[in-house]
C-alpha cells in the first residue's frame, strides 16, 4: 500500500503544481470564449463550471482507466509508475492544452487544430483517422456495458440495442438536453465506485507487491503459477504493451477530440484548469485504484475473496495444472469489475458502482459519435442547428457503427481485434496532437519541452508497437526496438531541422 499512497499524493500534488505551472505557460486570459461568442443552443453555449467538469470526465473516462487499469495490473506495481507519470506530464498537458488550444480557435475540432500548426495534407489524414477510431469508440462502447450487463438483468442484445437507440438520442439533441441533465448523475456514480473501493483498499490494507518487489515471486507458488506472470511478460514485453494498455488512464488522443465539446461550452478560460486539467488527473486516480485493486485480486489470492465457489471450481478445471488457461486469461475485465464491486461494496453500494462502470463507455460513446458529427460538419460546412443536417450526417455514421456491431457479433474474437486496433488508434492520435501543441508552442515562443518530451516518447511507443504486434508486421524485440528508434531520431532530426528553419526567420 505503499506506492499505491505515494502514487495517489503524486497525482494530487502534480495537479496543484505542474497544472499550474502548464496553465502559466498558456497563459489565459479574459476574451470572450466561443461558448458566449458563437452560442447557438445545440453545441455553444456556456453550461456551469461543475457540470462541464462532471461531462468533460465522463466524456474521457470510458472503460480505459477501468479494464485498461486492470489488464495493465497483469505488469505488477509499475503500471503506478505510468499512471502516475503519464498522467501529470502527459496526459492532462494533452487535455489541458489540446482544450485550451480549441477554445483559441473558436471551438476548433481535432483535425483543424492539427491542419492549422502540421499542414492540411496532415488535417486529412487526420480528418478520416479520428472519425474512424470516433466509430470504433462507439462500436466498442456498446458492446462493453452490454457484456456487464448481461446476466445482472436481461441478454445482451437488449442492451445492445437500448445503449445503440440511445447514442442516437444523445448524438442528435443539443448538448444541454440529455448530456448536461443526467451525465452529473452518472459521474457521480463513477466518482462514487472510486472512492468506496479506495476505502475498502485502506480498510483491508492488504500487503500489496511494492514498486521494488521482485513480482513474479510474490505470494504463493500457486498463485504464481495460476497467474502465468512469466508466461505473460514473455508474450506481452512492458515496453510497448504497458503504454497501449493503459491509455486513458494516462494519455489517450481520444481526449483531444472531446475536449473541444466542453471548449465550446466554457464561459471563461481560466476555468480550463479544473476542466481539462483536473478531468484527466482524476482519471488517473481511478485507474490508480483499479490498477491497485487488480494487482490485490491477481498476485495476493485476492480473487479466492470475491470469485464464487463454483467458478473457482470451473477455473481448476480449466487450468489443469499450468496445461490449460492462466489466470490472466480465466478473468477478463469485465468479470473482475462485477466481483470485486458486488462483493467489496454490497448490493446497493455494487448497483451504485456497477452504473458508474456502465455510465463510463455509454457516456464516452455518445460523445464519440456526436464528434464524429462535429468533426463532418465542419469539414464540409453544414450548419448544425437544423435537425434535418444532423440526420444528413449522423445516418451514415450510425450505419458503419452498426456494421461494426454486426461484425463483432459473428466473430468470437472480434471486440478484442477491434479494441487492440482501437487502442493503437488511441495512443497514435495523441502523437499527432502532441505534435501539434509542440508547434504552437513553438510559434509562441513558449517552453515547448512540455509537449515536446511526450510527443518523443509516444511516437516511439507508438512505432515500436506497430512493429512489434502479432496484427501489424509482428517482429521481434530486437527488430522492432531498432526500426523504433531510428523512427524516433528521424522524428527528433526532423524537429529540429524545422525548429532552426522558423527561429532563423
Amino acid at each position: 500500500m505503499i506506492s499505491f499512497t505515494l502514487s495517489l499524493l503524486a497525482l494530487i500534488i502534480g495537479y496543484f503544481i505542474y497544472g499550474h505551472f502548464v496553465e502559466h505557460v498558456f497563459g489565459p486570459d479574459d476574451r470572450p470564449t466561443p461558448a458566449v461568442v458563437k452560442c447557438d443552443g445545440v453545441d455553444f453555449m456556456t453550461l456551469p463550471s461543475w457540470k462541464i467538469f462532471m461531462i468533460q470526465f465522463l466524456n474521457i473516462a470510458g472503460t480505459g482507466p477501468i479494464f485498461g487499469a486492470i489488464m495493465g495490473a497483469w505488469f505488477g506495481p509499475v503500471a503506478y509508475l505510468w499512471i502516475v507519470f503519464g498522467c501529470i506530464f502527459a496526459g492532462a498537458v494533452h487535455d489541458y492544452l489540446s482544450g485550451m488550444l480549441s477554445i483559441r480557435h473558436g471551438g476548433a475540432n481535432l483535425p483543424d487544430l492539427v491542419g492549422n500548426y502540421l499542414g492540411q495534407r496532415t488535417k486529412t489524414v487526420m480528418l478520416i483517422f479520428s472519425v474512424l477510431l470516433l466509430m470504433m469508440v462507439g462500436a466498442v462502447f456498446v458492446l462493453s456495458p452490454a457484456i456487464i450487463l448481461e446476466g445482472i438483468w436481461g441478454e445482451k442484445i437488449m442492451w445492445i440495442v437500448v445503449i445503440f437507440v440511445y447514442y442516437v438520442v444523445a448524438t442528435m439533441l443539443p448538448v444541454d438536453k440529455i448530456i448536461g441533465k443526467i451525465y452529473p448523475l452518472f459521474a457521480f456514480s463513477l466518482i462514487f465506485m472510486a472512492i468506496a473501493l479506495m476505502v475498502g483498499l485502506f480498510i483491508k490494507m492488504p500487503a500489496l507487491p511494492e514498486l521494488w518487489s521482485d513480482v513474479a515471486s510474490l505470494g504463493t507458488k500457486e498463485s504464481s503459477e495460476l497467474l502465468g506472470v512469466k508466461e505473460f511478460a514473455s508474450n506481452n514485453p512492458i515496453f510497448p504493451c504497458l503504454f497501449i494498455t493503459i491509455a486513458c488512464g494516462a494519455i489517450s488522443g481520444f481526449h483531444a477530440t472531446q475536449s473541444p465539446l466542453m471548449a465550446r461550452c466554457v464561459e471563461s478560460e481560466k476555468l480550463g484548469r479544473p476542466v481539462f486539467y483536473g478531468s484527466m488527473i482524476t482519471e488517473g486516480v481511478v485507474a490508480l485504484i483499479w490498477a491497485t485493486v487488480s494487482i490485490f485480486f491477481f498476485y495476493n489470492d485476492g480473487w479466492r475473496e470475491v470469485v464464487p465457489a463454483d467458478q473457482i471450481q470451473t477455473f481448476f478445471a480449466q487450468w489443469d495444472h499450468g496445461k490449460g488457461k492462466t489466470l490472466v486469461q480465466f478473468f477478463d475485465a469485465p468479470m473482475v469489475v462485477k466481483m470485486i464491486c458486488s462483493s467489496w461494496l454490497g448490493v446497493f453500494g455494487g448497483i451504485l458502482a456497477l452504473l458508474g462502470v456502465v455510465a463510463a463507455p455509454i457516456t464516452s460513446g455518445d460523445t464519440a459519435l456526436r464528434s464524429a458529427r462535429l468533426i463532418i460538419a465542419d469539414f464540409v460546412g453544414l450548419d448544425q442547428q437544423s435537425v434535418k443536417n444532423r440526420f444528413y450526417i449522423s445516418i451514415p455514421l450510425f450505419a458503419v457503427v452498426v456494421a461494426l456491431l454486426v461484425w463483432q457479433m459473428k466473430n468470437p474474437n472480434g471486440f478484442n481485434v477491434i479494441w487492440q486496433y482501437f487502442g493503437w488508434a488511441n495512443q497514435t492520435l495523441s502523437v499527432f496532437t502532441l505534435w501539434t501543441l509542440t508547434v504552437y508552442l513553438v510559434q509562441k515562443k513558449k517552453p515547448f519541452i512540455i509537449t515536446l518530451i511526450p510527443a518523443l516518447f509516444m511516437t516511439i511507443v507508438c512505432s515500436s508497437f506497430l512493429v512489434m504486434s502479432p496484427q501489424a508486421f509482428g517482429f521481434n524485440t530486437s527488430i522492432g526496438y531498432g526500426i523504433a528508434t531510428v523512427i524516433l531520431v528521424l522524428s527528433l532530426s526532423g524537429f529540429f531541422a524545422w525548429y532552426r528553419k522558423v527561429t532563423t526567420r
